[in-house]
């Protein structure tokens, strides 16, 4: 079945950035319960889920409803979703019991290197048992995955991610 969905009323008044790209998007699909991916938590802003390919134990990606490329794309102005972006994050680790929060990683991929073109926070743990692939894809020596606590750092100081 190819069955189209109207593009009717529903999609009125949300404005240009919710429908740019994500009539394809898997991540604006499963934001708009479009899948059968189990949601874990979610709110107005967000969901989360389990990754498809987990790099970890416990790996679960937070993405905002809103259809975002990436976080290079962030401003100034996204902060306060990137800090809730964070607390979901903790909150579904803490929900499925990571007692060790200090033992966690928790970032964005940089284009070209993220799978999806639709911003997503990684939360991974336990940190210090990823494998040695997971480490080159989300570890501290990755040079494709930037931490949310860098990504807001410089949101703060720059205003844009570098």
């Amino acid at each position: 079945g190819s069955r189209e969905r109207s593009s009717g009323p529903a999609r009125l008044g949300m404005g240009s950035q919710d429908v740019s790209g994500s009539e394809g998007c898997p991540f604006c699909q499963i934001a708009n319960n479009q899948t059968d991916t189990e949601i874990l938590l979610s709110d107005d802003e967000l969901v989360c889920f389990r990754d498809v390919k987990p790099g970890a134990t416990h790996h679960y990606l937070v993405v905002s409803r809103r259809h975002i490329d990436n976080c290079k794309t962030l401003q100034g102005d996204n902060i306060p979703l990137v800090e809730r972006m964070k607390k979901m994050g903790r909150s579904i680790l803490e929900k499925n019991k990571v007692c060790d929060l200090d033992d966690v990683r928790m970032g964005f991929h940089l284009p070209p290197f993220s799978s999806v073109p639709h911003l997503h926070l990684h939360a991974l743990a336990p940190a210090s048992k990823m494998n040695l692939k997971s480490q080159l894809r989300y570890g501290p020596q990755s040079h494709w995955f930037i931490t949310v606590d860098n990504v807001l750092s410089q949101l703060r100081t720059r205003g844009k991610v570098k």
